[in-house]
């Protein structure tokens, strides 16, 4: 995909005029730097045509809160095969935060293994990182991740790109 096009660009710019964490969600996953990406929002039928436009599957998964309470997640990414997994798992379940489903999800949103054990163990250890690179990532990296240091690059790249359109 060429993000340099003038219909992604305009995609990526009517995503980012409703979040910009959709816009960077949406380039991540456009680019396969995430297998899966989830906006924990709804959106509507537009949004939705947006994110397909840019050759993303994308769904509304509704699932329940402790309180009850209705929620609606988008689900997008390039496999549909992820999707329909996640869609499967989690759909009209209660959100849950076990360490299995901390595992999958993490699983299915590309997060370093190591990480995911880390955040199970002990949630937000230190972890060394500059706070800038760490809130441009959807994880919270371990201290001695060999990964996040690989992908941090390609992450700022397209935090940038979504930043300037």
């Amino acid at each position: 995909m060429n993000l340099n096009s003038p219909e992604i660009k305009s995609c990526v710019q009517a995503l980012k005029d409703i979040d910009f964490e959709l816009a960077y969600l949406a380039l991540l996953a456009c680019e396969g730097l995430k297998p899966l990406s989830r906006w924990e929002k709804p959106l509507d039928g537009e949004g939705l045509l947006l994110l397909q436009q840019l050759g993303l599957e994308a769904r509304q998964i509704h699932r329940t809160v402790k309180t009850g309470k209705d929620v609606v997640e988008t689900i997008f990414g390039r496999e549909p095969g992820y999707v329909q997994i996640y869609e499967q798992r989690f759909g009209g379940r209660p959100v849950d935060k076990s360490a299995e489903t901390q595992r999958f999800e993490g699983y299915l949103f590309g997060y370093p293994p190591c990480c995911i054990e880390q955040y199970i163990a002990k949630p937000y250890t230190p972890n060394g990182l500059p706070t800038d690179d760490q809130e441009i990532l959807f994880h919270w990296a371990c201290r001695d991740c060999t990964i996040t240091p690989t992908i941090l690059p390609a992450y700022r790249s397209l935090n940038d790109l979504a930043s300037k359109l």
